[in-house]
């Protein structure tokens, strides 16, 4: 059984697949609390949410008639029968892609041969929980993956740039620079980009935060 806050179509917001469209399934809980969150309703272990099996949840995607899956939270890895849900998924044909904060270990999950693509956070001072974060997912990734910085201070942005350059991580997956929403010029982070000559580098907007209200979920 897994923990499911929503579940929706939409078009993915970032990432590789920015603006493609993708069946979304949320999942309660977390283990951080990072100061910009913006899904904090669905974090706590109290948050409303349907119990759901594996089947039925394969079954919802099927309806869709989408072939991207986005499992994302909260913290989706938390879910203890996630890595059944993403074989049943990857065995119907479906491109699954994982939104994980960057504290779980993910080597268990590229093992398999259902391997899922990575969307994967690296939390930068200003979140408050940098100290969470295990560098170890670093040898795990592959082309297909991604690792996402979202800053919200000129510090933010030294500090990507130093864990770019120290894991070398512009020869192993894509990168991309995302502000936190409100909270930085994203000017300032372009001018950035060209001083440091950070080419294997995109800037990335949260794209679902422009078309709709911040605030608005199951988008």
């Amino acid at each position: 059984m897994l923990a499911v806050t929503e579940k929706f179509v939409s078009i993915n917001g970032e990432g590789a697949h920015a603006g493609e469209l993708a069946a979304f399934i949320r999942f309660r809980g977390c283990n951080l609390q990072c100061s910009y969150c913006d899904t904090r309703w669905s974090n706590c272990r109290t948050a409303r949410a349907d119990m759901m099996r594996v089947q039925q949840l394969t079954e919802w995607v099927s309806h869709t008639g989408v072939r991207n899956v986005t499992l994302t939270g909260g913290e989706p890895l938390l879910q203890e029968d996630i890595g059944s849900l993403i074989q049943s998924l990857m065995q119907g044909g479906y491109r699954v892609e994982i939104e994980t904060n960057g504290s779980v270990p993910v080597a268990p999950f590229i093992r398999s041969a259902y391997r899922p693509v990575l969307t994967m956070d690296y939390k930068l001072p200003g979140s408050g929980m940098e100290s969470h974060m295990c560098t170890e997912n670093f040898a795990c990734l592959g082309e297909h993956d991604t690792v996402k910085f979202v800053a919200g201070s000129y510090e933010d942005l030294l500090r990507a740039k130093e864990i770019i350059d120290q894991f070398a991580l512009a020869q192993k997956c894509h990168l991309y620079l995302s502000p936190v929403f409100g909270k930085i010029d994203t000017a300032e982070m372009v001018e950035f980009m060209i001083r440091y000559q950070m080419k294997d580098v995109r800037l990335q907007l949260q794209m679902h935060k422009y078309i709709w209200d911040p605030q608005k979920r199951g988008v």
